[in-house]
């Protein structure tokens, strides 16, 4: 050992020159943290036991067709995440709802954009790392994935993944449905092709946009088929990492085996793409 003393003896003291052992943090779960003064910018963030600045994070968006939901919606995915991958810090948000009178874009991207500038403020304070995993149902599969294909400019997004989600306002299973359900949902964006495309996953999407993890159902009232395949099939084209899962005797959602086998792939994806950068 080199010393720096002149008499060649050590000046530590021996208490001192035992390894310094990182105080151990214990798992936090805070409620309804603001990131906003409007109604709805809250989260719930669960912090889990010695964590550090490399604990990744994913963050959890609701659906409800843009103008309802709550995060409470997302709790099951929270406590699979929290027993299948306990070394992860979990977000689960709400945003702003619309209405008739007010649309959602860019209104729930802006709240997804404030929301993830605060965690990196609050880096050092809740030890955790920028890297973020972004997993949406319905509306909230939109959101994830629109934003992290237009609007991650610090490049955070390590994953991305849509459960039923919408891709693509512009497809004529859209545009030429008679279901007043469908036609209330996406005239929320307006009629401005120019909008309905900027708003649109599919068209945002880009070479380095992260790997995207894409589960539906072939039953769904909702989402047609093709939202899933065309994005798939874009993503293919593009040469960006992805899974595809269709599940065709499924709706909006479902449970049982096939509920399972999300649950396993989604752990999966995010161990290899997430939890590995």
């Amino acid at each position: 050992m080199v010393s720096c003393s002149s008499d060649g003896e050590n000046p530590m003291p021996p208490e001192m020159m035992e390894e310094i052992v990182p105080e151990t943090l214990e798992a936090v779960t805070l409620n309804n943290v603001t990131y906003g003064s409007a109604e709805g910018q809250n989260y719930d963030i669960y912090l889990p036991e010695n964590r550090t600045l490399d604990t990744k994070v994913v963050l959890l968006v609701h659906g409800g067709g843009w103008t309802s939901g709550d995060k409470a919606d997302m709790v099951g995915f929270l406590e699979l995440l929290k027993s299948q991958l306990p070394q992860v810090a979990i977000v689960n948000m709400n945003y702003r709802l619309a209405d008739n009178e007010t649309s959602p874009f860019p209104m729930q991207t802006d709240d997804i954009t404030t929301l993830v500038a605060q965690l990196r403020e609050k880096q050092t304070e809740y030890q955790i790392s920028t890297n973020l995993g972004l997993l949406g149902v319905s509306a909230g599969g939109h959101l994830s994935l629109l934003w992290s294909y237009a609007y991650d400019t610090e490049e955070q997004v390590k994953m991305v993944c849509s459960i039923v989600g919408p891709t693509n306002f512009l497809d004529e299973a859209y545009l030429n449905s008679t279901d007043p359900a469908i036609q209330e949902l996406i005239g929320l964006f307006g009629e401005d092709t120019e909008l309905l495309e900027e708003t649109s996953p599919l068209f945002q999407v880009k070479t380095t946009s992260p790997p995207t993890q894409l589960f539906y159902g072939g039953q769904d009232p909702l989402i047609p088929t093709s939202q899933g395949v065309d994005l798939d099939a874009k993503l293919t084209e593009l040469n960006v990492l992805h899974e595809f899962t269709l599940y065709e005797t499924e709706g909006h959602g479902w449970v049982g085996d096939n509920l399972f086998d999300t649950s396993i792939k989604l752990k999966a994806f995010i161990e290899t793409h997430l939890l590995a950068n």
